[in-house]
């Protein structure tokens, strides 16, 4: 079922057509009791009666709103022209806002890709597209959204590591990106049929489950350990080698093989140490 818009009149020109009539009417009415018309009287009432009637159909339209007409069970269309309306007033009229509309999830308890409990929430930026498809479609609109998006979430969170433990590997920490633009077609997928389009969809919270956070913390500073010690030595190693081409290339003193590796091990150990070294003063010669 698609939306399509409605038929209508303007509810000024009918509101200032209807009270002429209902004033004509009233007049009418009077002046054959008066003449004592019976046909006339009862002709005035029903006309009275059909004028009151018709000011029900006078509706008013807010902007970013709509009104989905029903009649006898059938839908007619809906209602999009804002301002003062006048439509069939036997027609059934629902007003459903169009405005943008956050929706923010509980926090869910989900294991990533890994295996790993964490707790993952969402905020959810949607607003109603069609009308037709929002009213007749699902019971309700709102709480499908809700649920829906509740389980894409779900899903999207399944299927990314909480953190990458491989070079180039897409993640939930450092691919926000990229997972918001996967969770936001995970919801669209599902809310299509709803006639609601999702306008954005991004994590608001992300954290391993309390069970495992204190591990997990131990993991991420023991990984930083690592990556740092790999830095500290790889500069290490280039700082020795560029002493010992300096030494080599100016000639300053002439190492054997068996001095050169004590040096090599004395820079070593003095550049990845963790405390600052105590310096040593040879006072006596190169080998003793």
């Amino acid at each position: 079922m698609r939306e399509k818009p409605a038929f209508s009149f303007p509810g000024g020109l009918m509101l200032f057509l209807l009270l002429a009539s209902l004033g004509t009417s009233i007049y009418l009415f009077v002046s054959s009791i008066e003449a004592q018309v019976p046909l006339a009287v009862i002709f005035c009432a029903l006309a009275f009666i059909a004028e009151l009637v018709m000011l029900g159909g006078l509706v008013i339209v807010n902007p970013n709103e709509a009104q989905v007409l029903q009649l006898f069970g059938t839908y007619v269309g809906t209602l999009r022209n804002q301002g003062f309306r006048w439509v069939n007033p036997f027609c059934a009229k629902r007003r459903i806002s169009l405005r943008v509309r956050n929706f923010e999830t509980s926090k869910l308890k989900v294991n990533d890709l890994d295996g790993n409990p964490i707790e993952i929430a969402a905020v959810v930026v949607w607003q109603v597209v069609d009308t037709a498809e929002a009213v007749f479609q699902v019971d309700s609109y709102e709480n499908f959204m809700q649920v829906q998006s509740e389980s894409a979430l779900r899903t999207m969170a399944t299927s990314y590591a909480y953190d990458s433990h491989v070079e180039g590997q897409m993640s939930l920490r450092s691919h926000t990106a990229e997972t918001s633009e996967q969770l936001k077609k995970e919801i669209q997928d599902r809310l299509s049929k709803a006639g609601v389009e999702v306008i954005e969809a991004r994590i608001s919270h992300l954290a391993y489950a309390a069970e495992i956070a204190s591990a997990m913390l131990q993991r991420q500073q023991a990984s930083a350990i690592v990556a740092a010690r790999q830095t500290i030595v790889t500069g290490a190693v280039s700082m020795v080698e560029m002493a010992l081409e300096q030494l080599s290339e100016k000639k300053l003193v002439d190492l054997d093989p068996e001095r050169r590796a004590a040096m090599v091990s004395n820079l070593l150990v003095v550049l990845c140490g963790e405390r600052s070294p105590q310096p040593v003063v040879n006072t006596g010669t190169l080998y003793s």
